[in-house]
């Protein structure tokens, strides 16, 4: 039985993975990192709540796989400078500290288009961190780009209520390479991550759309 560490647990994608491993017998405990109480009450729960800004200094029990789903919007973050604390800073940071308490496998939510290279600062940004994070020395990373992800969310974004009811419509005509920037939904996503830890697999793999809808059905 292992331990897991959920970092964004609150947010869409995390709270779907979180539940996936409170229910999974494969883990004995599920260690979740977060700015306030979740409203969640499980044995196997250990919450730290905590400001991120404090994630250098945490502390944690043995962990086995990580699962991370951090993620924000410039405007919500109110700059590029504070998005990317959200998006690179503090993924990198909760990566070295799991490393040191014994952290073998990371699962990392990025975006369908990222890249280091990009012109565009959000996509160029979750490039970076893909490549920062590989670097690092773990058994296994997992990086899944998702597209537009359909779900309940605490807030609303106005470009996704406009693109998601679109790319619902016109999912049908994403076809070939195209296929990866069909809407996905969060659950999906969280399921596929637990999926692909539970796969003990070496090495470094990137999961899109269909990839990720797979995953999550073998869970």
């Amino acid at each position: 039985m292992k331990n897991a560490l959920v970092v964004g647990s609150s947010g869409l994608v995390g709270r779907f993975c979180l539940q996936a491993l409170l229910g999974d017998p494969a883990y004995n405990s599920v260690v979740s990192i977060a700015r306030r109480e979740l409203q969640v009450h499980d044995p196997k729960l250990v919450q730290k709540v905590m400001p991120f800004e404090s994630l250098a200094s945490l502390q944690l029990p043995p962990i086995d796989d990580v699962f991370c789903a951090l993620g924000t919007t410039i405007r919500k973050a109110g700059s590029q400078a504070a998005f990317r604390r959200v998006d690179y800073e503090y993924p990198l940071t909760v990566a070295d500290r799991a490393l040191r308490f014994g952290a073998k496998q990371f699962m990392l939510v990025s975006s369908v288009g990222a890249d280091s290279k990009s012109k565009n600062f959000y996509l160029r940004t979750k490039g970076e961190l893909e490549q920062a994070l590989r670097r690092l020395p773990f058994r296994t990373a997992h990086i899944f780009r998702p597209s537009f992800l359909m779900g309940p969310r605490e807030e609303s974004r106005f470009g996704e209520s406009v693109a998601i009811p679109l790319a619902k419509i016109f999912q049908f005509l994403l076809v070939g390479g195209l296929r990866r920037y069909r809407a996905i939904a969060a659950q999906t996503v969280g399921r596929a991550m637990v999926a692909a830890a539970k796969a003990d697999r070496e090495g470094a793999f990137i999961w899109e759309f269909d990839e990720i809808t797979r995953l999550a059905h073998s869970l």
